[in-house]
């Protein structure tokens, strides 16, 4: 879900930085008047203006949804933890240490009798 917004947050800047760029600004008229070509442009002089500043902003209404869409899916994935309350789940108890292996008795003659100590 996070990537396919990711997504659609990138194309739709992409998407307003190159409306922007392909607008005309306001002054762009006073230099058609005068025979500068604006007026030779693809949609007519002013043609466009209306077609491009609707899409710009249906762009801009997709860019800032996507952006409140990533924030609130952030913020629900991570929980927040105090540091002032210790954690009362339960720690995993720790490993039970490797009982050393038991050597073997030497096999060679068996003792028989034990002298006596004198008293």
């Amino acid at each position: 879900m996070n990537d396919i917004v990711l997504v659609v947050d990138i194309l739709a800047a992409v998407g307003l930085v190159v409306l922007v760029l392909l607008q005309q600004g306001k002054g762009a008229d006073i230099g058609a008047a005068f025979g500068s070509g604006a007026s030779q442009t693809f949609f007519g002089s002013r043609g466009s203006a209306n077609f491009l500043t609707r899409t710009t902003a249906v762009l801009a209404a997709i860019f800032f949804l996507a952006n409140m869409t990533i924030a609130y899916l952030s913020t629900r994935q991570v929980e927040p933890k105090s540091v002032a309350i210790p954690d009362t789940t339960e720690a995993p108890a720790p490993p039970k240490p490797a009982t050393p292996p038991v050597p073997e008795v030497p096999s060679g003659p068996k003792p028989t009798k034990v002298p006596e100590v004198p008293k």
